[in-house]
């Protein structure tokens, strides 16, 4: 705290002892303003500006430092200066009282609160940002929560000073009003229940549902404007339309089928989309036959005679193919249809808000929910068109093993593929622009994952883009120039495999036609209720973002789903506190909140705590020894913020730090648990017990060293 935060601290204290050591808590009650109304009244006639900017600054007094007495003091303006006059200076000094009450509190702890509690406030301060005066006018209009209470709560906010201030002089007059009748007949009132009758509250209660109400209005008009045009039908073949057959779209059709509704999931291509047939299940199946190779080369290890994997690759990406087709039945036409989904392959044409035309036939439904994913993003690289080159979705149809792989991208996927390839057998570089791979993660889980591949044989070339693709020696080479433009590398390869993102598939499905509105990301722009521009079109999973994984989209679909079969009443904002995710590296890398270098930029008051996944004994046993757990908590707090977690297996292990999080656990909470020994989980409660460490109670521990002295009979010795 600063000299200025001291002295306005000082001054606030100075007014409430001075204030309760010359009584005034007695002056301002109803018996006493009662009392010596004649008296003040006679003094107003004779001295109206004098008694009108003394009662103004009395009463600005009273308000900022939220003394209590301000409702009496409007009755006696009421009885001593007359309705209009009372109105007029209690109007202006309540609020600017208010507004100082609020300033203080900001000024005082807002940057504190803000620091500290900057994920809680987080939701908070987006919706003060997005509608705080609707919010602020509301809870003004309430009568029963206290006006002081409002006033230094919403100190603490990020809510503008002059919407604070015309807000709550707007929203404050409707009850200044009512005191200031009430003042006009003092004589009549035994006691301040008499101001307000139960119907009176009720009824201003209501009024504080106005600006909701008219929020309500304002979305109508939106809604209005955007569907202008368009022909609404008076009746619908469907509830809800969801068109892509991905993890979000089978999660959408499926919520509402299970609620009754009347459903037809689109699909224009293979049930199950990129998760299944190109992606999360192929990638994890040629993994672990990667794996086993990779086992099979350390056999020496576990106690073998040195070996070598004999590698039919062929086989290997036919053992792929079959554990999609083994997966296939949980995703297939079939089941979704026996849980009562109407299933549709073939083209979606959204020819209105309400329309969807597939195979030759138009369907009206109340709502749409769009969940067609993306597609890998192709950089613009000189003869790339020339080529045959592989992306994610297409190096499943492989055959044979590439001998020279050149990974461009150092992303999850881009890094997955560039290990298991090497560990199958292909000579593999690894081509990425920025300074270091999984640059989402901190720099040590780069350097860690990097030093991993390069000891498997792989070239990690970091700082480098690839600028063209050139013939050479009857094949085809990548250019690639440093990013200060001072080194130029020709890699030469037989397969290219192009792993640098996704885009969203938004083509091709009317949306432009509608105007469905995009990002500059290129995605669908959707709002916290996953709702577009049309207020019954929803988006989720990758075409809509912010998250591109997996179980994000399915995340996402509940809310879509229930959003747009019961948003009449209530609509549920997404929730993206807690999203985890993992690339599945040897070791794996996972993660869960903000990372050690996030906390930085962001500057939360944070602590790291660290384990060392070689002193876990299973680890070792499992000569899988290497990696660490690091935990991201509040500065004095065994609150998790986030966690990283480099290990074998930490996708799974990361489970009981998200369920933590979600919960609001902590640290000894987790601490606290038995873990089964000896198990990798067991590296979690090691973890908290290292930060258990860092915070011990030392005075306690000298305190009980002296108690067992004593207890033994050593009391002078040491």
């Amino acid at each position: 705290m600063n000299k200025t935060q001291f002295l306005v601290l000082g001054a606030a204290a100075s007014a409430v002892i001075l204030f309760f050591f010359f009584d005034l808590h007695q002056v301002l009650t109803l018996d006493s303003i009662k009392a010596k109304q004649v008296s003040l009244t006679e003094q107003a006639l004779a001295n109206p500006l004098r008694s009108s900017a003394a009662f103004f600054g009395l009463y600005v007094v009273v308000t900022a430092v939220s003394l209590p007495g301000a409702g009496v003091m409007t009755l006696a303006a009421g009885a001593v200066f007359g309705f209009w006059w009372a109105l007029l200076l209690v109007s202006f000094a309540s609020t600017i009282g208010a507004t100082l009450a609020m300033l203080a509190a900001r000024y005082l702890l807002g940057d504190y609160v803000q620091r500290h509690f900057e994920s809680q406030l987080k939701r908070i301060n987006e919706g003060i940002d997005r509608e705080g005066a609707f919010y602020l006018f509301s809870l003004r209009l309430v009568v029963v929560v206290p006006f002081f209470v409002i006033n230094l709560a919403m100190g603490l906010t990020r809510i503008r000073v002059p919407t604070f201030y015309l807000v709550s002089q707007a929203g404050m007059l409707a009850g200044t009003m009512v005191y200031v009748n009430a003042g006009t007949q003092l004589a009549d009132i035994a006691r301040p229940s008499d101001i307000f009758s139960v119907e009176l509250i009720v009824a201003l209660a209501l009024l504080g549902l106005l600006p909701l109400l008219g929020k309500k209005v304002v979305d109508v008009v939106r809604a209005l404007r955007v569907f202008r045009g368009y022909r609404k039908p008076t009746s619908f073949d469907r509830d809800v339309i969801v068109i892509g057959a991905g993890s979000g779209g089978l999660v959408a059709a499926l919520i509402a089928a299970t609620v009754r509704a009347r459903v037809t999931l689109i699909e224009r291509s293979r049930m199950g989309g990129d998760c299944l047939n190109t992606g999360c299940v192929p990638s994890k199946a040629l993994i672990r036959s990667a794996r086993l190779a990779a086992d099979i080369n350390r056999s020496t290890a576990f106690g073998f005679r040195r070996s070598q994997p004999d590698i039919d690759f062929e086989a290997v990406m036919e053992r792929v193919q079959r554990v999609i087709r083994e997966i296939e039945p949980h995703d297939s036409v079939e089941r979704y249809e026996s849980l009562g989904v109407s299933v549709e392959i073939g083209e979606a044409m959204i020819l209105s808000p309400w329309e969807v035309r597939i195979n030759g036939e138009v369907l009206t439904t109340r709502s749409i929910i769009i969940a067609t994913g993306a597609e890998p993003l192709i950089p613009p690289i000189d003869g790339i068109e020339g080529i045959s080159y592989l992306t994610s979705e297409t190096l499943w149809a492989l055959r044979e093993r590439p001998g020279r792989l050149v990974v461009l991208g150092g992303g999850p996927i881009g890094t997955e593929m560039t290990q298991a390839f090497a560990r199958l057998g292909s000579q593999v570089t690894q081509v990425e622009r920025a300074p270091r791979i999984l640059t989402r993660e901190d720099p040590e889980v780069s350097e860690l994952v990097a030093t991993s591949l390069q000891q498997e044989g792989v070239e990690v070339l970091t700082g480098f883009g690839a600028r063209e693709v050139v013939s050479r020696d009857g094949g085809y080479a990548l250019r690639c120039v440093s990013e200060d433009n001072q080194t130029e590398k020709l890699i030469g390869f037989d397969q290219l495999l192009v792993a640098v993102g996704r885009k969203a598939n938004v083509e091709g499905y009317g949306l432009e036609e509608l105007g469905v509105a995009l990002t500059d990301r290129g995605t669908i722009a959707v709002d916290q209720h996953l709702a577009t521009n049309f207020p019954n079109i929803y988006a989720i999973g990758d075409v809509a973002g912010p998250y591109q994984f997996t179980h994000t989209a399915s995340h996402m679909a509940w809310y879509a789903a229930v959003n747009a079969l019961f948003g009449t009443f209530w609509k549920f904002r997404v929730d993206y506190s807690v999203i985890p995710w993992c690339t599945f590296s040897s070791p794996e890398v996972a993660r869960v909140g903000v990372s050690e270098t996030e906390a930085r930029q962001q500057g939360l008051a944070h602590e790291v705590t660290r384990f060392d996944v070689g002193e876990l004994d299973r680890a070792i046993a499992d000569e899988e020894g290497h990696g660490f757990v690091k935990v991201i908590t509040k500065r004095g707090s065994d609150r998790i913020l986030g966690v990283t977690i480099v290990a074998d297996h930490a996708g799974d292990l990361i489970s009981e730090y998200i369920l933590a999080m979600k919960h609001g656990l902590g640290l000894k909470d987790i601490m606290g648990t038995i873990h089964i020994y000896p198990t990798l989980a067991e590296m979690n409660k090691f973890a908290a017990s290292e930060w258990r460490k860092a915070h011990k109670p030392d005075w306690a521990l000298a305190l009980a060293e002296k108690y067992h002295r004593f207890r033994r009979g050593q009391v002078g010795d040491r």
